[in-house]
């Protein structure tokens, strides 16, 4: 029995080794590069904002490529986004089926699921870019700045250990701009929490910072507006101070890959 369950796993872990390298090769071919991705994303939103999308990649015969073709062959972005309802990912870029590789949760913290979804995207649907992307008038930052402000309410059990990310956003906000008192300090932290999602990333992810120092992929801030629709890119170079901040840190992970039973 056991020898027979040994087998089964060893055939089991063969199929997933192959499809995962059948995977890359497949997606290796013909994808832009990091800097074209970003230019692509740039005119998405510029068409969305200016009320021309084209709807690239909805048809029935995207549909067809859906069922027979890896991800891995089309999909040119990895977009770790809020969960919000006015952030609708694919819209304001203009992109159809199977074009980003679509991370979404409340406050876009990266914590455990949020980063293994990463690690997928960057590394086996191989998206050349990952945009870390926030937006204006975030209810999941405005929370805990009210938290910290003493202003907080009563929220549902899981909602606390879920949003607890941002905190030190908030904080490095209120430290940088002491001036600013009260919600007046949300816009700013709004744009921490993006940096603070980029440190958390690296931080936990060797992975993640072996493809972007390699050059294989960016990893791009961005700030998106509600009531406009545009999408405000953050500095690359506050990218690559993280992570050089990260690399000096001897509390980062540096294994990346699972423990063999998995």
């Amino acid at each position: 029995m056991a020898n027979r369950f040994i087998g089964k796993s060893v055939m089991i872990s063969c199929i997933l080794a192959a499809l995962l390298i059948y995977g890359c090769l497949e997606e290796r071919s013909g994808k832009p590069g990091p800097d074209q991705v970003i230019e692509m994303l740039k005119a998405g939103n510029k068409r969305f904002v200016e009320g021309k999308p084209e709807h690239p990649n909805t048809g029935a015969a995207r549909l067809v490529q859906a069922e027979k073709e890896n991800q891995g062959k089309h999909a040119y972005a990895t977009i770790l986004s809020c969960s919000d309802s006015r952030v609708p990912v694919e819209f304001i870029f203009d992109a159809g089926i199977m074009d980003i590789f679509v991370v979404r949760v409340a406050g876009n913290v990266c914590d455990t699921d949020e980063i293994g979804s990463i690690e997928y995207g960057l590394a086996h649907v191989h998206t050349p870019v990952l945009v870390v992307l926030g937006h204006t008038q975030c209810g999941a930052v405005t929370a805990v700045t009210h938290a910290i402000h003493g202003k907080g309410h009563a929220m549902e059990r899981n909602i606390p250990p879920l949003v607890d990310n941002i905190e030190p956003a908030v904080r490095r906000a209120m430290e940088l701009h002491s001036d600013i008192k009260d919600d007046e300090i949300i816009p700013y932290a709004i744009e921490e929490n993006i940096w603070q999602a980029v440190e958390d990333l690296f931080m936990k992810s060797p992975a993640t910072r072996d493809i972007v120092n390699s050059g294989k992929a960016k990893v791009v801030g961005a700030m998106y507006d509600v009531g406009k629709g545009s999408v405000t890119w953050l500095p690359e170079s506050k990218v690559f101070d993280i992570l050089k901040k990260v690399e000096e840190n001897p509390k980062r992970e540096t294994n990346p890959m699972a423990e063999s039973e998995h």
